[in-house]
């Protein structure tokens, strides 16, 4: 691997990391990985922007059981160049969930979500 595409995977590895730790810091940390050219793609939905993104996360971390914490598990966590790849489970609320991620100039420009309940 080039010093350039280590860097590029370090630099990714990083703000995949944060975005794993924000969650237990708060929806203001959390929204550091994002900007407003940011787009996170649902089955249901696409959140463009800080503002969608910011309701996205609210609305998730609102919904979420307090069981739901304890319960979550990630089950496959690997990086590629400027692409994180993550696959969770907090069961029995979400059996399997991946979210793809592709992140540049530190930032998440491009997230696609999708869970699965029982």
């Amino acid at each position: 691997m080039s010093h350039a595409a280590a860097q590029v995977d370090d630099a990714t590895l990083q703000v995949f990391d944060h975005h794993l730790g924000a969650f237990a810091l708060g929806l203001d940390e959390l929204l550091k990985d994002y900007d407003d050219a940011s787009t996170i793609i649902t089955p249901d939905e696409t959140y463009r922007g800080q503002m969608e993104i910011r309701a996205f996360f609210k609305a998730f971390l609102d919904g979420a059981d307090p069981g739901f914490w304890p319960a979550f598990r990630i089950t496959s966590k690997s990086t590629a160049g400027d692409v994180a790849y993550l696959a969770w489970e907090a069961k029995p609320w979400v059996t399997l969930a991946t979210d793809t991620l592709v992140i540049r100039n530190g930032k998440i420009a491009v997230q696609t979500f999708t869970s699965f309940a029982a």
